[in-house]
C-alpha cells in the first residue's frame, strides 16, 4: 500500500513563504520510478495543477500562476518531494495535494496520477 503524507501547510501573511513536503512510503513502492506532482483545490473550485517533476528531478512544468514563485524538488533517498512557495498571495489559499504517477515523466493531468495524499491546508491572509 502506498502512502503519501503532506506537511508544511499553515497560515501565512501575503508575501510570505511556506515549504510543503510530501513523504512517500509503501512496501513495494519504488519512489524513484514515479513522477510526482502537486495540485491544489480551493473550496468550491476544481482541482488544478501546480507543478510536476520527473523521476530524476527534471521539472515537467509549473502552472502559469506559480511560475517564478514556487519551486518543486525531490529527494529520492528520502522519498520526499517539496514545494517551496514564495511571495504567497491570498489567491494561493487552498488545499495542496501531492500525487504519484506510475510514469517517470510526471504529468500536469490529474488523471495520470495513481496515488494521492490527503492534502495540507495553506491559508494566505491579506
Amino acid at each position: 500500500q502506498v502512502q503519501l503524507v503532506e506537511s508544511g501547510g499553515g497560515l501565512v501573511q501575503a508575501g510570505g513563504s511556506l515549504r510543503l513536503s510530501c513523504a512517500a512510503s509503501g512496501l513495494t513502492f519504488i519512489f524513484s520510478n514515479y513522477g510526482m506532482g502537486w495540485f491544489r483545490q480551493a473550496r468550491g473550485k476544481e482541482r488544478e495543477f501546480v507543478a510536476a517533476i520527473s523521476w530524476i528531478g527534471g521539472i515537467i512544468g509549473y502552472a502559469e500562476f506559480v511560475k517564478g514563485r514556487f519551486t518543486m524538488s525531490r529527494d529520492n533517498a528520502k522519498k520526499t518531494v517539496y514545494l517551496q512557495m514564495n511571495s504567497l498571495k491570498p489567491a494561493d489559499t487552498s488545499f495542496y495535494y501531492c500525487a504519484a504517477a506510475d510514469r517517470r515523466g510526471g504529468s500536469s493531468k490529474s488523471h495520470n496520477y495513481d496515488y494521492w495524499g490527503q492534502g495540507t491546508r495553506v491559508t494566505v491572509s491579506s
